[in-house]
């Protein structure tokens, strides 16, 4: 069960508080004071804060807010014997999480204590899935072309300027795109991606800012598009330099105005988006050739980021060898394979021309066919299987 922290100045009610949730098999300590309760709270991990507002030397609000400061995931909850409406709205904006009126309804308490340890439960396990997606975004590497992509982001990602990502297909640019924004100040807010060239031209415009019900034969009911989706965080667009003329020309008023229209409305619609984009495309002969809008490109290349091929950076493929074993071997509850040193080198050899996209998919196909260790022949063998083989 939890562990909870009652902070009151009132003995009698510290008392029965222990003893009820003892019973119900909670772990509970007790704080006469504001101070005592803030020094227990640092020297101790606590699940729920059970905490009076009238108290002597520190009022129950002070001690909320350093709560809040130093703790987002303690779900703390106000008790007050002199509660009014104010005082709970007050509470609540600070960072409680629910607010109890005395004399405690017990029944009301214990619901309230197990919907926030739900609460509390729920924010230890989307904790733990962001963390899961921050790996599987990781850029693995060491060499110099890598260090300076890294680099880039560190001093790119705490601004606000927008940056587009170039690159050949499979690089990882969306690697480079999901680095920025959780080293943003914007990490917190939601990343929405848009692979621009998976949507027919057609529809690019509703997917991107919405539409209204009954604006076009299959609306049948209101759509909010990414760029509200992406409000207070991050919109990546890949694959950029396939957006139709007509989306451009939205996206460069949406970056001009910080204002968008879904499709069928002419109503506007503020939005605070940081854009990234990216393409495998040389943005400069599309503009040449009219297929991409030069005032958009000036708009979107604030920054530019180059992502190197893997042909590029040979001496990362074996750290990237090692990290795609261990990933793979843990996703098939397979043992970690041993990739010889030979096997390294007819690694380094290839051309590797759908970049770490095809070399992930080399090392998967090499530790599913090799039972216990990966060796150069087996690359031979494997690694580049012809049409009509037994691969």
């Amino acid at each position: 069960m939890s562990k909870i922290l009652v902070i009151d100045d009132e003995r009698a009610i510290r008392n029965t508080l222990k003893e009820v949730l003892e019973y119900e098999k909670h772990e509970v300590d007790l704080a006469e004071d504001g101070p005592k309760g803030l020094e227990m709270f640092s020297s101790n991990s606590y699940d729920i804060v059970l905490c009076d507002i009238k108290m002597a030397k520190m009022d129950g609000i002070e001690v909320l807010e350093n709560i809040s400061e130093n703790s987002s995931d303690t779900q703390v909850i106000m008790i007050s014997g002199h509660g009014n409406i104010d005082t709970a709205v007050e509470s609540i904006k600070k960072g409680a999480y629910d607010f109890l009126e005395k004399p405690l309804d017990l029944n009301r308490l214990l619901i309230t204590i197990r919907n926030a340890m739900d609460k509390s439960t729920l924010i230890t396990q989307t904790q733990v899935l962001k963390n899961k997606v921050s790996k599987m975004y990781e850029i693995v590497g060491e060499s110099e072309a890598i260090e300076k992509v890294k680099s880039m982001i560190d001093r790119v990602a705490p601004t606000e300027a927008r940056v587009l990502i170039t690159g050949a297909n499979g690089t990882g640019k969306e690697l480079v795109a999901h680095q920025i924004h959780e080293k943003s100040s914007r990490a917190k807010g939601p990343f929405i991606e848009v692979n621009c060239a998976a949507i027919p031209s057609e529809l690019i415009e509703s997917e991107l800012f919405g539409h209204e019900k009954g604006s076009f034969t299959s609306a049948i009911k209101q759509r909010i598009g990414k760029f509200e989706q992406a409000n207070g965080g991050t919109l990546f667009l890949d694959e950029i330099g396939d957006m139709s003329l007509s989306a451009q020309a939205k996206v460069l008023r949406a970056l001009q105005e910080n204002k968008i229209s879904r499709v069928g409305s002419d109503k506007d619609i503020h939005v605070n988006v940081r854009v990234i984009t990216a393409t495998n495309k040389n943005i400069k002969k599309e503009i040449e050739t009219n297929g991409f809008r030069e005032d958009l490109y000036h708009r979107l290349s604030v920054i530019l980021i180059h992502v190197p091929t893997l042909n590029e950076r040979e001496n990362d493929i074996p750290i990237l060898a090692e990290h795609f074993n261990k990933l793979i071997c843990n996703e098939y509850g397979m043992s970690k394979r041993i990739v010889k040193e030979d096997a390294i080198k007819e690694l380094q050899k290839i051309q590797w021309t759908g970049n770490i996209r095809e070399f992930r998919n080399v090392l998967e196909r090499l530790i599913i066919l090799c039972p216990a260790e990966i060796t150069g022949n087996d690359v031979l063998a494997y690694a580049k299987p012809v049409s009509g083989s037994n691969i």
